[in-house]
């Protein structure tokens, strides 16, 4: 059963939704015990409830337009970043994260945007892009938006290099595997680990969505609303000179306006034509009527009278 079942996952993923410490250790989220001295210190951590994710006085704006932009070069600052990131959306607010003595760039910062989409649009087509010589990565604000998330200091996070020697796992950039043994159901639900999301799998090419906010329908309405001006307006900004394209309504309705313009003007056409042929023959009968007129007076000067013609003869 295993070996069937890997074989047919063997290049499917799929990505945590919430964080525990021992399983982001693990390569396909199987694993139940710590993997190394980080992960213990990151779980004691969570168990005791020594950090709050929410906590943290800087941390201001709405989670939800919020991305997390790391691997930053040193030598990037703030103004530079706010410009690469406008590429994508109106730029709210922008914090680089720097270190408390020397005030120096520690390599991430939190770029937060006027709307959800525009943070959507930066969170898909940013990731790998380069900034100052440097590939940066970009995801959506875990601190805030995953359930029991532990960050890096504290022997969390996700990602990280090989020569560290502490990766973990099911982010976006190291993705769970699709397991390749059975799985231990019993052991994970004793230890609160969620189990693998079995025939729910996802392609390595797939990219995860980040959570939406949840409101009701008349602040949906309006916030679609808004994201669509500026939609449009982020399109005329970048492509001025581009023509509209016509939609296929737009089509149909030029087509049907153009038929009823042709239409109209067939008819109008027509019409002039029988006034043109109609007021012809009105002007050959007035014709043919007044050539009788002249002619009838000389028919009866030439008519034969008796009685006028004795007189001429007198």
């Amino acid at each position: 059963m295993s070996n069937t079942y890997g074989s047919k996952s063997i290049n499917s993923v799929f990505y945590a939704e919430s964080y525990h410490p021992i399983q982001a250790g693990s390569i396909d989220g199987t694993d139940i015990h710590p993997h190394d001295n980080a992960v213990c210190r990151a779980l004691l951590c969570s168990s005791s409830g020594l950090y709050d994710p929410f906590g943290d006085p800087k941390v201001i704006g709405d989670p939800y337009c919020t991305i997390f932009v790391g691997r930053l070069s040193h030598f990037t600052t703030e103004e530079t970043l706010r410009q690469a990131m406008s590429k994508y959306g109106r730029v709210k607010n922008l914090r680089l994260v720097r270190h408390i003595a020397t005030g120096a760039s520690r390599g991430y910062a939190f770029v937060e945007f006027e709307t959800e989409r525009e943070m959507r649009r930066a969170y898909m087509d940013a990731h790998h892009t380069f900034i100052d010589d440097s590939e940066i990565i970009v995801d959506y604000n875990r601190q805030q938006l995953m359930p029991g998330w532990i960050p890096r200091r504290l022997g969390g996070g996700l990602g990280g290099k090989k020569e560290s020697g502490q990766l973990r796992f099911g982010g976006r950039e190291r993705p769970f595997r699709a397991p390749l043994r059975q799985i231990p159901y019993d052991d994970l639900k004793r230890l609160g680990i969620p189990a693998p999301p079995e025939g729910r799998y996802m392609s390595r090419f797939q990219i995860p969505s980040p959570p939406r906010k949840k409101r009701p329908s008349i602040d949906r309405q309006d916030d679609h609303k808004h994201e669509e001006e500026s939609r449009d307006s982020y399109r005329k900004e970048r492509s001025p000179s581009r023509p509209r394209r016509r939609s296929s309504r737009d089509r149909s309705d030029r087509s049907s306006k153009r038929h009823k313009s042709s239409g109209h003007s067939r008819h109008e056409e027509k019409r002039s034509h029988n006034r043109d042929h109609s007021s012809e023959d009105d002007r050959g009968s007035l014709d043919r009527e007044s050539y009788h007129r002249r002619r009838r007076p000389s028919r009866e000067i030439d008519r034969w009278s008796p009685t006028r013609n004795c007189s001429q003869d007198d």
